[in-house]
């Protein structure tokens, strides 16, 4: 990573952005890291891409300050910040062949021929392109297209590139491969990249560290195993792979042990600190499918959360098999179990189910929990 006196390439101060009467963005406060690559998670509408152009400089916020190593400049036009963009429709030049294309932001900052062919030559090898300068752009496939908009916007040599779902074009094997080159060219170049998205399994794969957006807000930040493992809100448990998210009346805690009675019917057990809850108080508790065990006969005592229950459905899926439960009696709530592979389920009507009481999450109990100095670590 480069050397910087500066602890933050990129730090977003109280931003707020409305359309009309539409509130986007609700007082946005990021540290982005120098060298890391960040990615903006969310579903449409939720202030990710306009995060992202307020960086740009394509828009102004209502309040607030954007500063690049420690200086302002909101007050700055785009093409005098070190930002570069690319865009999902990659806005190449059809009448330019590649080298042409590449060489555009260079030529308008009048950089010497012999400058621009030493760029252009360098940025067509980075991505892999050598010996397709002169091929114009209907001459290439999609995912070369993805990579001369990358090379036109790293020619320049930004400080920052912003990635607005650049390969949401390209189909899925093509899309898979275009994943590791931009993971191979970032961790080569070591440029801050910020990249727009709402594919989880792309920001998982990609990511230093991830933003989940929600409704003009940041949810949660943090890297892909923090936020797949342990997600501060229901939102972000279901939102980042699957869960099965299920409300709980918090009963008492005894010795380290918090006793719930989940969707009114079944009693678990879990570890917790006292105090973080009150008796009473109702919670979400969430189990990733891939935690939930299928088992042939009845457990041992103390070797988890057990119960049976009827098997709604199985799903094979090729790489892994869905199994769809009914565990409840007077609930509507449904448990999801992921297996790699197929499964036996053998005529099987029912089941045992185990889950590990450290496998299941308390959501919303997060700050109370989490020690405060590893969470200054995270920011």
């Amino acid at each position: 990573m480069p050397d910087s006196p500066h602890p933050f390439a990129l730090e977003l101060k109280g931003i707020s952005k409305s359309f009309g009467s539409q509130l986007i963005l609700k007082n946005l406060n990021l540290q982005v890291r120098e060298g890391e690559f960040l990615t903006f998670l969310g579903p449409s509408g939720c202030g990710k891409t306009t995060t992202l152009r307020i960086v740009a400089g394509f828009e102004h916020p209502d309040q607030g300050e954007v500063f690049m190593e420690g200086k302002p400049i909101s007050h700055l036009p785009p093409y005098q910040r070190e930002v570069h963009t690319v865009f999902q429709h990659y806005a190449l030049f059809p009448h330019y062949d590649v080298y042409g294309n590449i060489a555009f932001p260079l030529k308008i900052k009048k950089f010497s021929q012999a400058e621009i062919q030493k760029r252009v030559e360098g940025a067509l090898r980075l991505v892999q392109l050598e010996g397709y300068g002169s091929r114009r752009i209907s001459q290439i496939s999609g995912g070369q297209q993805q990579r001369v908009a990358l090379a036109r916007a790293l020619v320049g040599q930004p400080k920052l590139l912003l990635l607005d779902e650049p390969l949401g074009a390209l189909d899925f094997k093509l899309r898979k491969e275009m994943q590791l080159e931009l993971k191979r060219i970032q961790r080569q170049l070591g440029v801050t990249f910020i990249y727009v998205t709402h594919d989880q399994e792309e920001a998982l794969t990609l990511s230093d560290r991830v933003a989940v957006f929600r409704q003009g807000e940041m949810e949660q930040i943090g890297t892909p195993k923090e936020i797949y493992e342990k997600p501060r809100s229901p939102f972000v448990a279901d939102f980042i792979g699957s869960a099965n998210i299920f409300t709980a009346r918090f009963v008492r805690c005894a010795s380290g042990i918090g006793e719930f009675l989940v969707e009114g019917e079944k009693h678990w057990n879990l570890p917790m600190p006292s105090g973080i809850l009150k008796e009473g108080e109702e919670v979400q508790l969430a189990v990733r499918p891939e935690k939930v065990q299928l088992i042939s006969a009845e457990p041992k005592e103390n070797s988890g959360i057990c119960f049976t229950s009827p098997i709604k459905d199985c799903v094979y899926l090729g790489s892994m098999t869905q199994v769809f439960l009914s565990p409840f009696s007077h609930s509507s709530k449904s448990l999801l179990a992921v297996f790699p592979g197929s499964w036996g389920r053998d005529k099987k009507t029912s089941t045992w189910i185990r889950i590990l009481p450290e496998d299941v999450l308390i959501l919303g109990c997060h700050n109370k929990i989490q020690n405060p100095e590893r969470e200054k670590e995270l920011v």
